[in-house]
């Protein structure tokens, strides 16, 4: 790294991914920030520089190996892989930069004074994890399974017997259980209930969300909630502001030909009707069967596959709904907690499997709602919303949510009937209103993007010395605001500037 980069980043002061330390501290204050950044998405620590951002220079003999063995070595469990570089500011002035990576045996632990605490990194302080991030990142890692969990005040009277017995039919069951007992034994065994003590049997997570009679009366986030503007951004008036409350699944009637039908709606049927008028325009002319052709806005088979993504995979320690939000040139799709394990978002665009939500996804499986190969984002969305509005979706991921956006093909309808107002008919890249402030990351990403409309994401990141996924969340709301725009096609186009 060059010496006016690292200046430059001292410039920009401490932040979510970026720590000042003096050499001289204890071990264990500089292992409390390397906990707090493995715990996290990772960071930087500059050794030699002031909380102020003056530079005073590390002095410290051996201190990479004071680093590696005693502060590593002794004070963080389990062992963590750094990165240590020096680098001279001038003659006899050095800092040092500890580069920690976010880490994949979460939770970090800082031990000293005979314990163990964990911390994790919230804007520029490092601190204790509150008892939710704690068991946030215990899940992560995949020590606990969150869907498994009992949930306060419930219940097998919480429980919708009528989808119970239908669920049972669609495993092929030999047997329906005759009583109460004979039914909490075998949802025990499923994985639907658990026991809390001897007296006391409540619902699992995954057993309320694809059972429970009104689910959110109990979890506050197991819901969806579908928010429709006709601006391009969020507005203090909405069209539509609703939250969606049941059981995940539907309840099907069979035939004697064993052709089964839906008589009472889930989750994703509930959602369904709420969004068809605001994701298609009813033609103006009546064709020959007496019916109004509708011009698709979004394909709905690709929402469906968003929703049912987000239900199999979203992070329940997150206490926020899915959220699913129109605007006039956009659908959001929004679920809470950061992708799970090791995937990316390239991987996830590539079909590269891995549940959070095991128990979930397989009866979502044995529903048919989503495939077993598990490969809906790639053969079902990317395509269906490359065909519909000739681009395709961006997805933008961080350690809050996974966001994935479709904006409409404008170019491709008429407006004049559509149920939605008339701002839906600004452009996607309408200019900024001179009202709308950029922080300043959003502001440094921009000055990079007029230099080189050519810039990459891992080009943006590498240049501020912050996480690629900053990059996009900032370029994200670049976008959202009409500053910039990306035209042209993923590996030739270009980013163009919205504003004077």
């Amino acid at each position: 790294m060059k010496k006016e980069r690292i200046l430059e980043l001292i410039s920009q002061g401490e932040s979510d991914s970026l720590e000042f330390k003096r050499d001289t501290l204890k071990p264990e204050q500089i292992a409390k920030e390397i906990v707090a950044f493995a715990n996290r998405k990772g960071g930087k620590i500059i050794l030699g520089v002031e909380n102020d951002g003056s530079i005073s220079g590390v002095t410290r003999k051996g201190l990479q190996e004071w680093i590696m063995d005693s502060v590593c070595g002794r004070y963080i469990h389990p062992r963590i892989q750094l990165s240590y570089k020096e680098y001279s500011i001038e003659s006899e002035l050095k800092v040092a930069i500890i580069t920690v990576e976010e880490g994949n045996s979460k939770p970090y632990v800082l031990r000293h004074n005979d314990r163990e605490d964990v911390f994790v990194r919230q804007g520029n302080t490092s601190r204790i994890a509150t008892r939710e991030e704690l068991v946030g990142l215990f899940a992560t890692s995949g020590l606990i399974s969150i869907e498994t969990m009992p949930v306060p005040r419930t219940s097998f009277s919480s429980l919708d017997l009528a989808r119970l017995e239908n669920y049972l039919i669609f495993r092929n069951e030999p047997e329906m259980p005759k009583n109460k007992e004979q039914w909490i034994e075998l949802l025990l065994q499923m994985g639907f209930m658990k026991s809390v003590s001897e007296t006391n049997i409540q619902c699992t997570v995954a057993g309320l969300n694809l059972f429970g009679i009104k689910p959110k009366r109990f979890l506050k986030q197991a819901g969806i909630r579908v928010m429709v503007f006709d601006s391009l951004n969020m507005q203090y008036r909405a069209l539509l502001d609703t939250v969606l409350d049941g059981p995940m699944l539907a309840r099907w009637v069979f035939d004697e030909e064993g052709i089964r039908t839906i008589v009472d709606d889930g989750l994703v049927e509930k959602l369904a009707h709420t969004i068809r008028p605001y994701i298609s325009i009813e033609g103006s002319t009546i064709d020959k069967g007496f019916r109004r052709p509708s011009q698709i806005i979004y394909p709905f088979e690709a929402v469906r596959e968003l929703i049912l993504n987000a239900l199999a995979h979203r992070d329940w320690t997150r206490s926020t709904d899915i959220e699913l939000r129109i605007f006039s040139n956009r659908l959001e799709v929004i679920s809470p907690g950061a992708l799970p394990g090791t995937i990316s978002v390239e991987k996830m665009k590539a079909g590269h499997r891995y549940a959070r939500n095991a128990l979930i996804m397989e009866v979502l499986r044995e529903y048919n709602y989503v495939e077993e190969r598990g490969m809906g984002i790639r053969t079902k969305v990317i395509p269906q919303v490359l065909a519909v509005t000739g681009k395709e979706p961006l997805f933008v991921a961080d350690e809050d949510s996974l966001m994935t956006t479709i904006y409409r093909d404008e170019s491709t309808f008429d407006f004049s009937d559509a149920p939605i107002n008339a701002p839906i008919n600004a452009p996607i890249n309408a200019p900024i209103n001179k009202d709308v402030e950029m922080s300043d990351t959003q502001k440094q990403i921009f000055e990079i993007i007029k230099q080189d409309i050519n810039a990459s994401y891992q080009n943006i990141a590498d240049e501020l010395g912050i996480h690629r996924s900053t990059v996009m969340r900032n370029i994200q709301k670049l976008k959202m605001n009409g500053i910039i725009s990306w035209v042209g096609s993923k590996k030739t186009g270009h980013w163009e500037i919205n504003v004077e």
